[in-house]
């Protein structure tokens, strides 16, 4: 789980949504692991992710394609309250800290995604806005993508 706290003037759930839309591709397709870290910003974003090498235009283009899939799919985004133990069984909590307490917070993008997360996000992933990568690059061994997205044809109201 992403450590994050948002700050209330500047923090879009949209984009926080996107970033877990991001996540779950980026697994699928690398099997890389979710963010090691993520800044999640109004304007622009960026996700660094344990992968050994740069992504190259007909990935970057695949990764865009399959988030904007997701995103006009119009999947339901919740947030349910599950014991622990029984979350543990479903999801990887690894990166949980141990002091989060029993119960854990599990976030769920319809059936793409669900992780632990304290954070905003969009109602739905149609109230998103369409997912464009704007760079990527290797830092330290990991390969960070800037993403933005643009602006959503209505908002439909937030999920807290």
């Amino acid at each position: 789980m992403n450590e994050y706290t948002p700050n209330a003037k500047r923090y879009d759930p949209r984009m926080h949504s996107a970033e877990h839309i991001l996540n779950q591709t980026m697994v699928r397709m690398f099997n890389c692991g979710r963010a090691v870290s993520a800044h999640i910003e109004p304007k622009k974003s960026k996700c660094d992710y344990r992968i050994d090498r740069d992504l190259t235009p007909a990935e970057i283009a695949e990764i865009e394609q399959r988030v904007n899939e997701v995103i006009r799919a119009d999947l339901p985004i919740r947030a349910v309250l599950k014991p622990r133990a029984e979350a543990a069984q479903e999801i990887d909590l690894t990166r949980l800290p141990a002091d989060a307490g029993e119960t854990v917070r599990i976030v769920t993008v319809g059936d793409y995604d669900a992780c632990p997360c304290s954070g905003e996000h969009a109602a739905s992933s149609g109230t998103i806005g369409s997912f464009r990568i704007i760079s990527t690059d290797r830092q330290n061994g990991l390969l960070r993508i800037r993403f933005r997205i643009g602006d959503s044809p209505g908002e439909k109201g937030a999920a807290s």
